[in-house]
């Protein structure tokens, strides 16, 4: 570390900015200020997109594929241990204090560790042999490592993680078991009818599904868990089991700053925390009372404070998310997007098409005169003017022909948006 990013006593222009976290948001916002941004990061791995870990471990994209383009200012591999606010600074694990004029969490978050018996042995601070996260680039090539042709493998969680996890396993050749404990899967962005097709396009690979499944523990033999003890008393025979059971905002540097952190490090629409100097984005950040946990809010919250930083006044207000997913297989990839409300409220008017013979699947949800949500399988042509019309949020035309629009959504449905 050398100066001027170590702490001195060198006059300060306001322009110096510190980033914590090398994951998609701090690295795009580094990326956009420029040789201003001092980048700090734990990991050793140069910055990656973390939404494409499930194609390495699925062996479609090499480890070098997802990364991130370089950014133009220092980049430091240490982990930030503290930050003292009255004196500016960023204190490392390798002895470096960086000074900042304005200092952004983009710390991301953690993966959840459910409460099972024997996962961890007392006093233990690491998960026994064989039990994976799936997280991060260091947790992504352990299971490549781990994995050959017919490994036992088990995912607990049946969310968009754990779906991901298990089709990209089961692609490997492992023989995997996926356990949900709720009554689907994706049951966050899916409705009943969608679901059931990921399932069966999940079970078409070969992946055991077990839904309203809760596990309660795991058996560990010399060091390695080799059973998945679920709460009906079957039990699993796992070589690798992996945690998919959804992640926290990683806030506590946030937090032990005096910083006001609820279920994340709480902004405001200037992205700044409860100290107008320090900013917080993407995973770990809280606006509005929402924690959002995925990609597109974490750039665009990125940008927004960039803009800010430059001299911009444009304030954050929120995402409007939308999920989209491919699921590869040899037969023909499995798409699907989903956004907003994908279930209706007594009121709601829906507009639903399926296509057996083409495997498509479409719904959307109306309240009002507004479309508040949609879920759409197979073929997407159509997902584009839909989520523009979804985000809008603008009353939806009578009869089609309105040119803000552009369509009506029973024309957006049966003619793919129009091609």
């Amino acid at each position: 570390m050398t100066a001027p990013y170590e702490h001195d006593d060198a006059p300060r222009d306001g322009s110096r900015v510190v980033v914590i976290g090398t994951g998609l948001a701090g690295t795009r916002l580094a990326q956009r200020l420029g040789e201003r941004a001092v980048l700090i990061g734990e990991e050793t791995h140069a910055p990656y997109n973390r939404v494409l870990l499930a194609e390495v471990l699925a062996g479609t994209y090499g480890a070098d594929v997802i990364e991130l383009p370089r950014t133009p200012g220092p980049r430091l591999h240490t982990r930030a241990v503290r930050i003292d606010r009255d004196r500016r600074i960023v204190q490392c694990e390798n002895g470096a204090e960086v000074a900042y004029d304005r200092l952004v969490l983009a710390t991301g978050s953690n993966p959840v560790l459910p409460p099972l018996r024997g996962l961890f042995e007392p006093g233990a601070t690491e998960l026994p042999g064989g039990v994976h996260a799936f997280r991060t680039m260091d947790d992504c090539l352990a299971l490549s490592a781990a994995v050959t042709e017919g490994t036992r493998a088990v995912v607990i969680g049946g969310g968009l993680l754990g779906v991901s996890a298990a089709r990209a396993l089961a692609r490997r050749g492992a023989q995997v078991v996926l356990t949900q404990q709720a009554e689907r899967l994706m049951e966050r962005q899916l409705d009943p009818r969608s679901s059931a097709l990921v399932r069966r396009h999940l079970t078409a690979l070969g992946v055991e599904i077990h839904t309203e499944c809760r596990v309660r523990g795991v058996g560990v033999v010399d060091g390695r868990v080799r059973r998945v003890e679920l709460h009906d008393g079957y039990v699993l025979g796992t070589d690798v089991t992996v945690l998919a059971c959804g992640v926290r905002p990683r806030a506590g540097l946030a937090q032990a700053a005096g910083l006001d952190v609820r279920k994340g490090i709480v902004v405001d629409d200037e992205l700044r925390t409860s100290d107008p100097l320090v900013h917080a984005i993407g995973d770990c950040a809280q606006h509005a009372g929402t924690v959002y946990g995925l990609a597109t809010p974490a750039l665009e919250q990125a940008d927004a404070l960039a803009d800010l930083l430059t001299g911009g006044r444009a304030a954050y207000t929120g995402t409007r998310t939308l999920t989209r997913l491919t699921l590869p297989h040899e037969a023909g990839p499995l798409d699907l997007a989903a956004f907003g409300e994908t279930e209706a409220l007594p009121g709601d008017d829906v507009v639903q098409l399926a296509d057996a013979t083409r495997g498509t699947y479409r719904k959307v949800v109306v309240r009002g005169d507004r479309l508040v949500g949609g879920v759409l399988v197979g073929e997407l042509a159509s997902v584009g003017a839909l989520a523009l019309a979804w985000e809008a949020n603008e009353s939806l035309p009578a009869d089609g022909t309105d040119p803000a629009v552009g369509a009506s959504l029973l024309h957006l449905l049966t003619h793919d948006g129009g091609h």
